[in-house]
C-alpha cells in the first residue's frame, strides 16, 4: 500500500534521482531507533521452514534475495535487510571510486516492465564501502559483496582490481560475487572467455585464501556472475572453467544487450536491459548451467522475476536461490511477501515438502 501511494510520485522523477531518494531514505530509516523493527512489521516475511535454504555454509530463510545494483555503496543495508529479503548484494564496487558514465544513464520502460542502465560501475570505492560496513553492528541476512574492475584498468591487470576488492572487504561480506558480465564497462565481458577467465578466477581464489589466513577465518564463498548473451558453447566453457577454479557457484544472469520485443521509446538507449524481457532467457541459462554442471554447482537465478511463478520456474530449472531487482522498482517491497506466499502454494501443489526438493526438478 505504501509503495503504491509513493510510486506515481517516484515515476514522475528522473529515474536516478528516484533511485538515490529510495536508497538514502532506506539508509536513514535503518539508523532510526525502532525503525528497522517497523520495516520488518510492514514488509517482513514470516519464517517458513519449507522455504529455508542452507547453502555456502550460510542459512537463507527463503530463496529470494536482492541483486547487485540497487545498493551500490552499501548505504542502505540496515534498512533493506528488514523488508523481507533473505539475502542481498551490495555493489558493484571497484577498488577506487569512480563517477561512472555520463547522465542520463538510467531509463524506465514501463509498458515493457523493464529498465535500461549504462551506469558504468559508479560507486564510492572499496575503502568507503569498508568504512560503512564496519559501522554496522550486524546484518540480519547474509550479505554478498559484488566486485568489479575500474574502467581505466586494462583487462590484463583486472585481477589486481578484484584482488584489491577482496583484500579491503573480506571482513564484511558473507560471500563475494565476481562481476565479469556488465555490458557497461568496456571489454569487461571479454573476461568471461578464454584463458583470461581461468587466470582471473584463480587470482581471486588465491587472494581469498590469503585474506582468510590473515584474518584467521575460513575462505568466503565466491560466485561468478555471467551474462545472458552467451552461446551454448560459451556457457559450456564458462561452466567448466568456473568449476575447475573452485568457485562456489554461478549467478545467472546479468543484464542483456538484446532488445527483442520492446515497445517503449527508450528501447533504443544503449546499456544493459533488465526486467520482464529477460525472464525467459535468464531461466534458459539457469537450465543450461544446471545441465552442464550436472546440478553440482549451486546457481542463483536472476533476471525478470516479477511473480512467484517466475521464481519457481527458475528453481525448477536449477536455481537454489533467486534475486530480484527491477521488479522491486515496479512493485515495491510487497513483492517479497507475494513471492513468499506463492512459493509455499506451488510447493504444496507439486507435493514437495521443502523448496530444496524442487531445485532442478524440471530438468531431472
Amino acid at each position: 500500500m505504501l509503495y503504491r501511494i509513493a510510486k506515481p510520485l517516484l515515476f514522475k522523477m528522473d529515474p536516478e534521482a528516484a533511485h538515490h531518494l529510495i536508497i538514502d531514505g532506506m539508509g536513514a530509516a535503518g539508523k532510526v531507533p525502532g525503525m528497522p523493527g517497523m520495516l520488518s512489521a510492514i514488509w517482513g516475511t514470516k519464517a517458513s521452514p519449507e522455504l529455508a535454504v542452507d547453502l555456502f555454509g550460510l542459512h537463507f530463510s527463503h530463496p529470494v534475495g536482492l541483486a547487485a545494483g540497487l545498493d551500490k555503496n552499501a548505504k542502505a543495508v540496515a534498512g533493506l535487510s528488514r523488508v523481507g529479503l533473505s539475502f542481498m548484494e551490495v555493489g558493484t564496487v571497484t577498488p577506487k571510486g569512480q563517477a561512472g558514465n555520463e547522465l542520463p544513464r538510467l531509463f524506465r520502460l514501463p509498458p515493457d516492465e523493464a529498465l535500461i542502465n549504462r551506469m558504468g560501475f559508479n560507486n564510492d570505492g572499496a575503502d568507503v564501502m569498508a568504512q560503512r560496513l564496519a559501522k554496522l553492528k550486524r546484518h540480519p541476512i547474509p550479505l554478498a559483496v559484488n566486485i568489479g574492475k575500474n574502467k581505466v584498468t586494462p583487462n590484463e591487470k583486472a585481477a589486481e582490481d578484484y584482488r584489491a576488492c577482496v583484500s579491503k572487504l573480506f571482513p564484511y561480506g558473507d560471500f563475494f560475487v565476481v562481476n565479469i558480465s556488465s555490458p557497461n564497462t568496456p571489454d569487461l565481458r571479454a573476461l568471461q572467455h578464454g584463458d583470461e577467465l581461468r587466470s582471473l578466477l584463480d587470482a581471486v581464489k588465491d587472494e581469498m585464501g590469503k585474506q582468510a589466513a590473515r584474518h584467521g577465518q575460513l575462505p568466503k564463498p565466491i560466485l561468478v556472475k555471467i551474462a545472458p548473451d552467451n552461446t551454448e558453447e560459451q556457457l559450456e566453457y564458462m561452466a567448466e572453467a568456473i568449476q575447475l577454479s573452485g568457485m562456489s557457484g554461478i549467478i545467472a544472469t546479468n543484464t542483456t544487450i538484446g532488445r527483442d520485443g520492446l515497445t517503449h521509446r527508450n528501447s533504443g538507449e544503449t546499456g544493459g536491459l533488465s526486467g520482464r524481457p529477460l525472464t525467459q532467457r535468464s531461466t534458459e541459462v539457469v537450465r543450461s548451467i544446471y545441465k552442464l554442471t550436472k546440478g553440482k554447482l549451486p546457481i542463483i537465478g536472476s533476471g525478470g522475476i516479477f511473480t512467484a511463478d517466475d521464481a519457481y520456474e527458475k528453481i525448477l530449472a536449477g536455481a537454489s536461490l533467486v534475486e530480484v531487482y527491477t521488479a522491486m522498482i515496479y512493485k515495491g517491497p510487497g513483492l517479497l511477501k507475494e513471492i513468499h506466499g506463492g512459493l509455499l502454494r506451488r510447493l504444496k501443489q507439486d507435493g514437495f515438502d521443502r523448496i530444496t526438493q524442487a531445485v532442478g526438478a524440471g530438468v531431472r
